[in-house]
């Protein structure tokens, strides 16, 4: 790297969901190939809840991560549940955690803050704007921004949205610092090869005769997609091969409806808790893809091509979702 020019530095934060930690991800590898290949290095912190999801990347990555104190906001339409105890309790959390993270962006001393979403990047925003006076870059997924990216955005210095759609939704004093960006997708998912799927996953047992479905509700499941499968697991496997990426609280009472399977119709079913580095070659295995209908997901299977069943997620915006898919599928062809 030229010793001219210092490093970049960058504070990132966003998490609790595959959704918010995978854009962030992204993100940070092609800033650090794009300043590579002008002879300059990336120094980058994650700053994240402990025993997270994002912190699991941030580690695999090799990307420092430091922990702060979150709070997360069950929303509801009775005013009433909105104080409830728990809602009290982790709303009390959310001043620890701004502390937290200006201690953190103080002793990092960070270019600028990127925000992809989740109430962990609440605290971490408001440090950076409010205590640390660090220009903040939201970034949202979906057409509509989230609850914590709706939070930041009046103080960011950008806001990066996926979809023209997104623009007319947004408040006039955020419309001017947006830009329309899309969502990131992993280089690495476009790359997939399905013999690698069989054997990282020991699916010896499959059919490369039937078509192969992956089933996924996210990086921690989801309970919907879940139960539909399993009511419909025995006759989906007369007709194809089956990786059920389940999320890991489901994963035993999953197995033990599986265990009454016949053993032929077991070889076709591979029950996993979390797809990790292996998902770029299940994909490209799977024939069709089951899947929550996630604004990451759909920018992924789309760049594929991929056929998907997409399962939208109760209490969703149909509208919203479609918008997603309509600008993505144009973008693609």
């Amino acid at each position: 790297m030229n010793s001219d020019y210092p490093a970049f530095r960058l504070v990132v934060t966003g998490g609790g969901t595959g959704g918010h930690t995978y854009p962030a991800l992204t993100a940070v590898r092609t800033l650090q190939a794009r300043l590579a290949a002008q002879g300059r290095s990336l120094e980058a912190l994650w700053v994240g809840k402990a025993a997270s999801l994002e912190e699991r990347v941030a580690t695999a990555e090799g990307i420092a991560f430091t922990p702060v104190a979150v709070g997360k906001i069950r929303r509801s339409k009775n005013p009433v549940k909105l104080v409830s105890p728990a809602n009290v309790a982790d709303m009390s959390r959310v001043p620890l955690g701004v502390l937290q993270a200006r201690k953190a962006i103080n002793g990092f001393r960070p270019d600028v803050v990127l925000a992809t979403g989740g109430y962990v990047a609440v605290p971490v925003g408001v440090a950076a704007t409010r205590l640390c006076r660090v220009p903040l870059v939201v970034h949202e997924q979906t057409v509509r921004l989230g609850l914590a990216n709706r939070t930041l955005a009046g103080a960011a210095s950008a806001v990066a949205v996926s979809s023209d759609s997104t623009l007319p939704l947004l408040p006039e004093g955020v419309r001017k610092s947006a830009v329309v960006t899309g969502n990131p997708v992993r280089p690495e998912v476009l790359s997939g090869q399905a013999d690698k799927a069989i054997e990282a996953l020991g699916l010896t047992g499959f059919d490369r005769r039937l078509p192969t479905v992956y089933v996924t509700g996210g990086a921690q499941g989801s309970l919907q997609i879940n139960t539909l499968v399993r009511e419909l697991l025995p006759w989906l496997l007369t007709q194809a091969n089956v990786i059920h990426q389940c999320g890991p609280d489901h994963v035993e009472d999953l197995r033990r409806s599986a265990s009454a399977l016949s053993a032929e119709l077991a070889a076709r079913h591979h029950l996993i808790a979390y797809v990790g580095p292996e998902l770029p070659d299940v994909l490209a295995l799977a024939d069709v893809v089951i899947s929550r209908s996630g604004a990451g997901t759909i920018a992924e299977l789309t760049a594929l091509g991929k056929a998907a069943v997409l399962v939208l997620l109760r209490g969703s915006s149909w509208r919203g979702v479609g918008q997603v898919a309509a600008s993505l599928s144009g973008a693609a062809s």
